[in-house]
């Protein structure tokens, strides 16, 4: 027997239909290319976004068509969220880090047939757009007389003279919410970059579950900086939540150093960031060189990478902000985990809160995990039992577009590629990435614990772990070192830092400083880089 409710589609255009009824006067606060700031509201987005979508009509695009974007978080890329999904086509985010040769494959492997970009990417955009073999429209993402006349790239428009002559009124159509959405292609795979092709339906469910009080608690009464790029795995849903909760948006735009941030976060009130830890870093760092504090930042959700314990201690200790660390993947739209405490946690010590925090924290519902041995077999979660990760839910990724690589899933589970322990609250922590786990002697040593010992010491920016060949032990852990500005700290130092913080055995063999360890497009370290960089390194006494 059926239940006997409305069935309703859960589609894009709800979110902005709904902002625009229920929280018009809502702000969008953004940073402009050009280095002023732009206010606009709830309303002004759904208003412009319905003139994307009738522009888009005026284009004769088809539904399921791929629209692209190469831009920074800023109220232009946020209409088009809405315009392109509610419209019936694709968004398709390119990430503007990666080398050109890579964006053109990409491009042409999704068949884009439009690329609105913003003016900082032109150069990019005169190097690939011959090359770019479907896409039919190039529009920039500014006024219209900030139009460069010898750009040299035929037929060229500006977004504000596209979208000018639209009507601001659009029926938005109602179609399957299976349909998809938008698609983000990811470098964590081998060959050839992946797409992970995201539906109406797993978007609307992200972004409600991702709201919840047990997970990111965004609300009406927020002020949420995503200084995660619209670019990555789309802001990690926040445009999304934030449209459903009325919550207050503000982009940094291209100013992503510490200080930009930082004024960014008091002069607008912010009360929840989001980023990865590289980005904190920095603002951490200009922070304490002007011995500042924060007046409205209450908490920030850190993920892509583990975060170092001296970071949630310098958000959590010395600057009251409540650190979510959190966990997820492009293929899982990307939240799968975030770290929030129990009521039972209420009563412990602050130590024993951090070993809580430390951990990538517990599933937010929808997403199931579990952890498997090399035979496939499920392990205890008792926090000591450690594995592959494997997960599934309604927003994690069923096949990659195009059926490239076949089918990722084993029993209806997807690999996520970590390896981790869960104990037995449902904390969820990655002990590394399968391909990144050092085995010394038949034992395992973590390269994130390693890393994080590493990240403790004053004198120390930024650390990797890899593994080294060894001929008694197989491999053996040496940690790659970036030293603070003017700080210093010798190999012998930060070996004998070491002592009493990890078992003798999982000491590095060695340190290597090197002026910058390599970042991909998402500010994850780039640990094959930094293997090829090392490629001649001998471990002492080898």
């Amino acid at each position: 027997m059926l239940g006997l409710m409305q069935s309703q589609q859960l589609l894009i255009s709800s979110l902005i239909e709904f902002a625009d009824r229920h929280h018009h006067e809502g702000e969008i606060v953004s940073r402009r290319v050009e280095g002023d700031i732009h206010r606009c509201t709830y309303r002004d987005v759904a208003r412009r976004s319905r003139k994307v979508a009738n522009a888009l009509d005026q284009m004769h695009l088809a539904f399921g068509d791929r629209i692209a974007t190469l831009a920074w978080n800023g109220y232009r890329h946020l209409e088009l969220y809405f315009g392109v999904s509610g419209s019936g086509r694709v968004l398709h985010t390119l990430n503007p880090r990666l080398h050109p040769d890579q964006i053109v494959w990409i491009a042409n492997h999704s068949e884009d047939q439009v690329l609105c970009f913003d003016m900082t990417f032109l150069p990019i955009i005169k190097a690939i757009h011959d090359k770019c073999t479907t896409i039919k429209h190039f529009v920039a993402l500014c006024d219209a007389d900030k139009l460069p006349a010898d750009s040299g790239i035929p037929g060229l428009q500006s977004y504000e003279a596209w979208i000018a002559p639209q009507s601001d009124r659009y029926e938005w159509p109602v179609f399957d919410e299976n349909s998809a959405s938008s698609m983000c292609y990811t470098s964590g795979t081998t060959g050839n970059p992946k797409a992970a092709l995201y539906s109406h339906r797993s978007t609307i469910l992200h972004a409600w579950a991702s709201a919840l009080p047990d997970a990111l608690n965004m609300s009406a009464r927020d002020s949420v900086l995503p200084v995660v790029p619209m670019f990555h795995v789309n802001a990690w849903g926040l445009p999304y939540s934030a449209a459903m909760t009325g919550a207050k948006m503000v982009f940094p735009g291209p100013a992503m150093d510490g200080k930009s941030i930082f004024d960014l976060i008091e002069s607008e009130k912010v009360t929840f960031a989001a980023g990865v830890p590289t980005v904190w870093q920095m603002m951490l760092g200009h922070m304490q060189q002007s011995d500042l504090r924060f007046t409205t930042l209450k908490r920030t959700v850190i993920g892509g990478s583990a975060c170092p314990p001296a970071m949630i201690a310098a958000f959590n200790d010395v600057y009251g902000v409540e650190v979510l660390h959190a966990w997820g993947m492009t293929e899982m739209s990307p939240l799968g985990t975030v770290c929030t405490l129990k009521n039972k946690h209420m009563t412990i010590s602050a130590d024993e809160k951090m070993t809580v925090r430390l951990k990538q924290g517990r599933a937010i519902y929808g997403v199931e995990m579990k952890i498997v041995d090399d035979s496939g077999a499920e392990l205890p979660w008792d926090g000591k039992a450690y594995g592959d990760l494997l997960v599934k839910g309604p927003w994690v990724i069923d096949q990659y577009f195009k059926g490239e690589g076949g089918s990722p899933l084993v029993d209806g589970w997807f690999p996520t590629g970590d390896v981790a322990t869960i104990d037995a609250d449902g904390y969820m922590q990655i002990t590394d990435r399968s391909k990144d786990v050092i085995k010394s002697g038949g034992e395992w040593i973590s390269s994130i614990d390693v890393e994080n010992i590493a990240m403790a010491h004053p004198a120390v920016a930024m650390a990797a772990c890899i593994g080294m060949k060894h001929p008694k032990w197989d491999e053996r852990p040496v940690v790659v070192v970036v030293k603070k500005p003017g700080a210093e700290v010798t190999r012998d130092e930060l070996l004998a830092f070491y002592e009493g913080r990890t078992a003798k055995w999982q000491i590095p063999d060695d340190v290597v400083f090197i002026d910058a360890i390599p970042l991909g497009g998402t500010g994850k370290m780039q640990k094959t880089k930094l293997r090829e960089t090392l490629r001649d390194y001998i471990l002492p006494g080898v």
